[in-house]
């Protein structure tokens, strides 16, 4: 490992030159060491502007290293390469590393703000070994001193720092300002040219001098796990609590209320996938009705599960009622698979996702979640309520042998379904992890030790290909398969029932991988956000995770596996996930309006989906053209994975242990 520290001047060309050409000095100091987790090498850094005037431009301190095959690790930014040997989209671009290569959405470099990593770390992977750093996200000014940004420490915002990696020459660096560079992806079809320097600058003052710290890993690895090992200890350095707004029983009363008072159509049995309140205080619906995701089951079931916490009829027959209008109608008796959408009756694949896909059909990802999602409902139904819902069976067993059948020879789950002939006709995905999740609950409720067989095989290449690569692609399917923290929710339920089934200590192994890779786009400090409304209520990024590589916000989803992460640390005594579950916790109870406008949109209770920690996603606008890092929207799903985290078997220990927020 070598440092090297090199400068872009405001007002001079794209090019980054030796740090003494710009009259700015180094000085480093090794403080001890040996590179592993527990005792990174720490290296103290001081900068000084010797020129007779003040300086103001971005500082690159770069270590690099020799290459051999690099799979690079910036947590919420860069997994290996973003899959850049995989052929690229033109359509739903995201980041991709390519050597040799500068051509859109494709670099063998890139530079990106602080604040798009949900860790401030980046790693290298190769040849058994994994080599990285972790740096301050942003600086603060203190006693007139400008320092390093540290966990617990207060003082004036300065500038946020950037994070920079290249397959191209070698390294993974760190910058004092930033650069979007060679593109800043607002999201995938808003991709933005390299910016002059402006306030993205770093000011330094004639004489003066910056401080600030950089730990460096640098130690033997059997695999990319070792990233784990390294986030955790950054994680705890770096972790700061989510703020504290509303209490858990007030949030799903809220939460709950709201989608059962605005969202619901009685006369369609669903719920609005969107809802606006306009000036004039009238109420739109836009309904983009499916049977899961953004609509459908993961609404009408944690709506079903919130109304038997509040003890509300009402809010269980809207539940039931778009339930069984699913369950009635949606079945394809070509396939014995569930249509996925539906309007005014009319039932088909073409949700609003339909353009995004590169095969029409049914998708592993909507119909293995919706199966999952119903047996879900059987089985709380059934224990809470001592209800059987037969006709569910019934539908539930002909989806689940369909689904069993579409398995390829890598006991791999398709991504996509032929409408006509039920057969998979596109494959290489992790959103197949849905189907895995669901036929995992059919084994355990209705002991199936046929399929359960199958099951065992299927896990096995889902960890091997996917979980253990930190390479979990297609799950979301508006993403071209970019890496996503969305598809690893569905597997974390499959070996959470996989261990219930079988007790077999290998598969709570699994789990907590794979909740490590989820936490890898969780954040584990609070980011600055400077752009309203966010910034004015002092909302907290710390507990939310970045959706995908190709979606750089936070959304709510991962807020729905609480009660697995609650089963892991009942099995095994584990801080770090317990902290990070009081995280999750902690985060989905200040993300929506406790009084009417809080977030400047809607009434009580709303909240959207959309939360741009970051430049990601800030498309909507105020009324003035100004940004909003929010969607000004009621957006059921995104309520319904808050509630679904509060609602479940963990319950009743989320609000008894005082220790939880």
């Amino acid at each position: 490992m070598k440092f090297e520290f090199t400068a872009r001047k405001r007002g001079d060309g794209e090019e980054y030159f030796p740090i003494k050409e710009h009259g700015l000095m180094v000085g480093i100091q090794e403080k001890g060491g040996n590179g592993t987790p527990d005792n990174p090498i720490l290296f103290q850094i001081k900068i000084t502007n010797t020129n007779q005037a003040g300086w103001y431009g971005v500082i690159h301190c770069s270590m690099s290293f020799e290459k051999k095959k690099p799979l690079f690790f910036l947590p919420g930014f860069m997994y290996g390469t973003n899959r850049g040997d995989a052929p690229m989209s033109r359509f739903r671009e995201f980041p991709h590393l390519r050597e040799g290569e500068n051509r859109r959405p494709a670099s063998g470099w890139w530079m990106v703000r602080g604040d798009h990593l949900s860790h401030p770390v980046a790693m290298v992977f190769q040849n058994g070994r994994l080599f990285g750093f972790s740096a301050s996200p942003y600086f603060i000014k203190q006693q007139e001193k400008k320092v390093q940004w540290a966990a617990g420490e207060d003082g004036e915002f300065i500038q946020y720092s950037g994070f920079t990696c290249s397959i191209q020459d070698g390294y993974i660096g760190y910058t004092l300002g930033y650069e979007n560079a060679p593109w800043l992806f607002v999201q995938s079809q808003d991709v933005r040219e390299r910016l002059p320097l402006a306030e993205n600058c770093f000011e330094l003052s004639a004489g003066e001098s910056v401080f600030f710290s950089i730990k460096v890993y640098d130690f033997a690895a059997e695999d990319e796990r070792a990233v784990h090992q390294v986030i955790e200890k950054v994680y705890q350095e770096y972790h700061e609590k989510p703020r504290k707004a509303a209490q858990i029983d007030e949030t799903i009363n809220d939460l709950a209320g709201a989608i059962s008072e605005y969202a619901w159509i009685e006369k369609e049995k669903l719920y609005a996938g969107i809802v606006y309140l306009h000036s004039d205080q009238t109420i739109e619906h836009v309904k983009i009705p499916s049977i899961a995701w953004t609509n459908g089951l993961v609404v009408a079931i944690p709506m079903l599960m919130s109304a038997f916490r509040l003890g509300n009829s009402l809010m269980r027959n809207q539940a039931l009622a778009c339930i069984q209008h699913i369950v009635d109608h949606s079945l394809n008796l070509r396939t014995n698979l569930p249509y996925e959408a539906y309007c005014e009756a009319q039932w088909n694949n073409r949700g609003w996702w339909y353009d995004y896909l590169h095969n029409p059909g049914h998708t592993s990802y909507v119909t293995g979640q919706a199966l999952y999602f119903l047996l879900k409902a059987y089985d709380f139904e059934k224990n809470h309520y001592n209800v059987e819902h037969n006709d569910w069976v019934d539908f539930i067993k002909k989806v689940a042998a369909a689904l069993e059948k579409t398995k390829n020879a890598e006991d791999e789950y398709p991504y996509i379904i032929s409408e006509n002939l039920g057969i998979g006709i596109e494959y290489d995905s992790f959103c197949g992890a849905w189907i895995l999740a669901a036929l995992a609950y059919y084994c355990y409720l209705f002991h199936d030790k046929e399929m359960f067989k199958g099951l065992i095989k299927s896990e096995e290449h889902y960890y091997d290909a996917f979980v253990k690569k930190l390479q979990c692609y297609g799950g979301p399917l508006d993403t071209e398969k970019a890496i996503d923290s969305e598809g690893i929710l569905a597997y974390i339920r499959a070996v959470r029932l996989l261990h219930m089934i079988t007790g077999r200590d290998m598969y709570l192994n699994h789990l907590r991988d794979a909740l490590c890779y989820e936490f890898s786009f969780k954040f584990c400090y609070n980011s600055p956000v400077k752009v309203p409304p966010l910034s004015r209520i002092g909302w907290s990024s710390c507990g939310g995770s970045i959706t995908s590589v190709a979606n750089p916000h936070i959304h709510p989803m991962s807020s729905t596996v609480t009660d697995e992460m609650l089963y892991y640390i009942r099995h095994r005594r584990d801080a770090y996930i317990e902290s990070r579950l009081k995280d999750v916790i902690g985060w989905g109870l200040q993300c929506h309006n406790r009084f009417d406008g809080e977030f400047d949109y809607g009434l009580k209770g709303w909240m959207s989906e959309r939360f741009c920690h970051c430049e990601g996603l800030l498309a909507q606008k105020y009324s003035d053209g100004s940004f909003a890092s929010t969607w000004f929207a009621l957006m059921p799903w995104a309520g319904s994975s808050i509630l679904e985290g509060l609602t479940g078997d963990c319950w009743e220990e989320f609000r008894a242990r005082t220790d939880i927020l």
